[in-house]
């Protein structure tokens, strides 16, 4: 059975004599249509219990890309119970949720430990910030072609705070946070799905170095420069330009983490 709300409204029958003929045509066909068949459609009735798997699975995935792992050298554990109880569910959904995070790659199972959040290793980092370096500098193209005006001088927002009366590295943690919130921002800009997917990915352990090295004073001096001068070569829709320092700036950081990896912790 058709009826009219399925049809856009510009395609409805203004004349009421027109619209009475239709409804009755739908109502009472004369001729079978030819090669009509009822589609086969297998459809598979929904657990319950599924969606509360779904459910504590992107519960806890936000959660864990949240977290700070890199903050500490212990390694961050999870607790099933305290999971359980604070999401609101049995514990069920709770272990299928960890089996799909494990298979991600963002927890482990450790045999009489418990649930442990993955860490990389620090050649893995470094690889995932030339990944990140490669998929910013592609958005900062696009967004030298597709973004608005406004919302790339509303980039400079981030770093409004800070300058020569107002260094970062005397507020590392506030400019940590407008940092971490302006690479975001760039990688939205770019109005890219595929982007922002790739970059989610990565999120968590490049998000967590970046937080690592913004506190060494020779990163932190030349931190705002450069994210001032792809502001700049973004606002003059140089697309080269825009292009190079998104992917130099972030390579700087691969450089820096392969250099003194292992100081991080100290």
């Amino acid at each position: 059975m058709w009826y009219a709300k399925n049809f856009p409204v510009n395609n409805r029958v203004k004349d009421d004599s027109h619209w009475r003929r239709f409804v009755v045509s739908l109502r009472k066909p004369t001729k079978a249509l030819p090669n009509m068949a009822e589609a086969d459609i297998a459809i598979v009735r929904i657990a319950p219990e599924s969606s509360f798997k779904n459910k504590a699975y992107d519960a806890l995935k936000e959660a864990i890309l949240k977290m700070d792992i890199y903050s500490t050298p212990e390694p961050v554990m999870l607790d099933e119970r305290a999971l359980s109880e604070r999401l609101g569910v049995s514990r069920t959904p709770i272990r299928e949720a960890i089996a799909m995070l494990e298979q991600d790659g963002f927890v482990k199972t450790v045999p009489r430990r418990g649930i442990m959040v993955v860490r990389r290793t620090k050649s893995e980092i470094v690889d995932m910030i030339r990944a990140w370096a490669a998929l910013e500098s592609m958005a900062a193209r696009l967004i030298t072609t597709t973004a608005r005006k406004k919302d790339i001088t509303a980039l400079r927002d981030y770093f409004k705070d800070f300058g020569k009366d107002r260094l970062p590295e005397d507020h590392v943690e506030e400019y940590s946070r407008a940092n971490i919130a302006f690479h975001q921002a760039l990688i939205s800009l770019s109005e890219s799905p595929v982007l922002v997917d790739l970059t989610n990915d990565l999120l968590l352990h490049v998000r967590g170095y970046r937080q690592l090295t913004i506190g060494r004073k020779d990163r932190t001096a030349t931190s705002l420069p450069e994210h001032l001068a792809m502001i700049e070569a973004l606002e003059a829709r140089d697309t080269e330009l825009a292009e190079k320092r998104a992917r130099d700036h972030t390579l700087g950081l691969a450089a820096y983490v392969e250099a003194h990896g292992q100081e991080l912790f100290t």
